[in-house]
């Protein structure tokens, strides 16, 4: 399928919402993977805290610090001519106003285009300032992995009613503090697609079924490198292609498709 070409910008992600264009979006770490994310047509690459898990080998993403997503933000950035460029803020680096400013600046002058912050509350203060300060921000809501000890692992979010419109009243505010994008982790189908026809940025679902505004895996997932357990909403894209390339295009074109994720991918 023909994909996009021209360099993603923060306003195109919007546009994407308006013209029911869904967006694509995988993680990477460095240049090489970055650029053959690229050339899939990926519109958005994220360098996630994941990095904890996928790359330095640890059981959560709590370890990972501010100079370790710089360094792979610069890597990444190497690798890109088109995607837009998103960074994680890591755990404990958003928790004051001094602090998130630092780190976000750090991020943003090691290349990242727009920074990504797990939770509400006090956090919502922290969106409104960044984005005064010029700095796009995407929200994450949902299963929020730098929370996992407070939830007690890794856990379907908001399958009762009350907290999947505690957590849509979450969105709204961080909507109107000024994020550009939402993140929305392990929901059942219908929370995500409450979230997405109630708010004006586009949703982004890992987890949170077909009916939002675009789909984010982790890259090692798509490849089917991933450490176990395998979470129910990954599909490995390299099984049945003859190449990483091949793969990555076909997560693309299925995402764009509507055919991943699918029913088995889906919570209910």
């Amino acid at each position: 399928m023909n994909h996009r070409t021209d360099k993603v910008t923060v306003p195109d992600l919007k546009r994407f919402k308006v013209e029911a264009s869904l967006i694509t979006m995988l993680t990477a770490y460095d240049a090489s993977f970055a650029r053959l994310v690229d050339q899939a047509g990926c519109d958005c690459v994220l360098v996630g805290d994941s990095l904890g898990n996928v790359i330095q080998g640890h059981d959560s993403t709590l370890r990972v610090s501010v100079d370790d997503i710089a360094y792979h933000v610069e890597a990444v950035g190497r690798g890109l001519s088109r995607a837009l460029l998103i960074a994680d803020m890591p755990f404990l680096s958003y928790h004051d106003r001094t602090t998130t400013m630092a780190a976000a600046g750090t991020l943003m002058r090691a290349g990242a285009e727009m920074v990504k912050l797990e939770g509400a509350g006090p956090v919502i203060d922290r969106v409104a300032e960044l984005v005064e300060h010029g700095i796009p921000v995407c929200a994450h809501l949902g299963l929020t992995p730098q929370h996992v000890h407070q939830l007690g692992g890794y856990r379907v979010q908001a399958r009762d009613q009350r907290v999947a419109e505690a957590l849509l009243a979450d969105a709204e505010r961080l909507q109107q503090a000024g994020a550009g994008l939402l993140v929305v982790e392990c929901v059942p189908e219908s929370v995500g697609a409450m979230l997405s026809s109630a708010l004006e940025i586009p949703v982004i679902g890992i987890g949170a079924g077909a009916e939002v505004d675009g789909q984010v895996l982790v890259l090692y997932d798509v490849l089917g490198i991933s450490i176990p357990p395998r979470p129910r909403f990954v599909a490995d894209f390299l099984c049945g292609c003859d190449s990483v390339q091949e793969a990555l295009s076909a997560y693309v074109d299925a995402v764009r498709e509507r055919k991943f994720p699918g029913r088995e991918h889906v919570y209910s």
